[in-house]
């Protein structure tokens, strides 16, 4: 027998809204959670975007552009540093983010017009409604849902034990 053995990564749902400070916040355990476990735990975005913030649906759709054209995560993080930004400007600051990035900002125009990521904006936000997800950030791990929409205290301990469990690690000692 071999001890080498194929680990796939333990997907990590954050959902998030690109217009709320609490997931700027989260952004650092996040952050934490990669530099912890590298390739070993593969955080996805998925969109929540809610009512009360006026720009999260083109957010939304521009973090979906953005991943399409290989700087998802980049870009959101630099959306989120901004939110009172994209509050006060709304989509010609996403198309600014974009060209900032490096990224087709003419492509990110086209795509907030004619909606071609609405679907999958769309899909995510009715999933997490279906699991429960009433606010951001909210983390879905191994089936269990985190819900950082009122507290983020604790969360980032509770997913790296389920991450520990799951990559059979013992739990780390702080």
């Amino acid at each position: 027998m071999s001890d080498s053995t194929t680990t796939r990564p333990v997907v990590l749902d954050v959902w998030c809204e690109l217009q709320c400070p609490d997931c700027r916040t989260a952004l650092d355990d996040v952050r934490a959670l990669r530099a912890r476990y590298g390739d070993l735990l593969e955080p996805r975005l998925r969109h929540f975007p809610l009512e009360k913030h006026r720009h999260a649906y083109a957010a939304a759709q521009a973090a979906e552009e953005a991943a399409e054209q290989g700087a998802g995560w980049p870009y959101v993080e630099a959306v989120l540093a901004s939110t009172e930004e994209l509050a006060a400007r709304g989509e010609p600051f996403l198309v600014e983010t974009a060209r900032a990035l490096g990224l087709d900002a003419e492509e990110f125009d086209t795509a907030l017009i004619d909606g071609r990521h609405f679907l999958t904006v769309d899909a995510d936000q009715a999933e997490g409604k279906a699991i429960g997800v009433t606010g951001t950030p909210t983390y879905v791990i191994d089936g269990e849902r985190f819900d950082g929409g009122k507290s983020q205290e604790g969360l980032r301990e509770r997913v790296e034990a389920v991450v520990d469990r799951l990559l059979g690690r013992a739990p780390s000692s702080k």
